[in-house]
């Protein structure tokens, strides 16, 4: 998406903003229809000398001409800031991602189907135990084992967080590898591992769809209440 493409867009944010019906849409008592004012191309050049990596073009469009962040899919996008001389992305489950990693390769697959396979038949049982403390600390301990497989920081090299869906659901934005520019949903929260946002059509979805379809079906849902 060029910039031209993305013209009007901010425009209709902002007209949802004013609509006592904005309420309605789901997410929007937490982003508040609030949009960051777009960075500008020298701070996006800082932000990108930083990263060591050029930003997929949706996105860095949509940096530059709709904003840094804000208003978006769920409780909305997450913005990039510069703290105390360094730029960030701010939300829940932001520091998920490793910025000093994101000119790697984005990998894609998921742990070894065996390895998983193993570790949930290993999972304990309550009736397994005489005293409920020492089931707890099974649970504890099996829980460790999970999430260090599960949450490998290997695993997500490459993307960002840039939108909490609520109960430690979360979206990413693949920056760099053969997935550059698509989105993937995390629902690890729930046992469901990383996957790809998929169009009807198979197609992967890429950040431009992903917010433009947010705002689509923003806009019917404030047009039918």
């Amino acid at each position: 998406m060029t910039d031209q493409q993305w013209a009007g867009i901010r425009q209709r944010v902002e007209a949802l903003a004013t609509s006592p019906e904005g309420t309605e849409v789901f997410g929007a008592l937490g982003h508040k229809w609030v949009l960051e004012q777009p960075l500008s191309h020298a701070e996006l050049a800082e932000l990108e000398a930083q990263l060591k990596v050029r930003l997929p073009e949706e996105f860095r469009t949509f940096l530059l001409s709709v904003g840094a962040g804000g208003a978006g899919p769920a409780y909305g996008l997450f913005p990039v800031r510069r703290i105390q001389g360094r730029w960030r992305w701010e939300g829940d489950g932001a520091e998920l991602a490793d910025l000093s990693r994101l000119a790697e390769p984005f990998p894609a697959q998921g742990p070894d189907p065996q390895l998983l396979e193993e570790l949930a038949g290993q999972h304990p049982e309550e009736d397994d135990f005489d005293e409920v403390e020492e089931f707890d600390d099974a649970i504890e301990a099996w829980d460790e084992r999970w999430d260090a497989l599960m949450y490998n920081p290997d695993r997500t090299v490459g993307a960002i967080v840039i939108c909490h869906r609520g109960c430690a659901r979360r979206d990413w934005l693949v920056i760099s590898g053969a997935h550059r520019g698509t989105m993937w949903t995390d629902g690890r929260a729930d046992d469901v591992d990383l996957a790809p946002r998929l169009n009807d059509d198979g197609t992967p979805v890429t950040f431009a769809r992903w917010y433009t379809d947010w705002l689509r079906k923003a806009e019917r849902t404030v047009g039918s209440t």
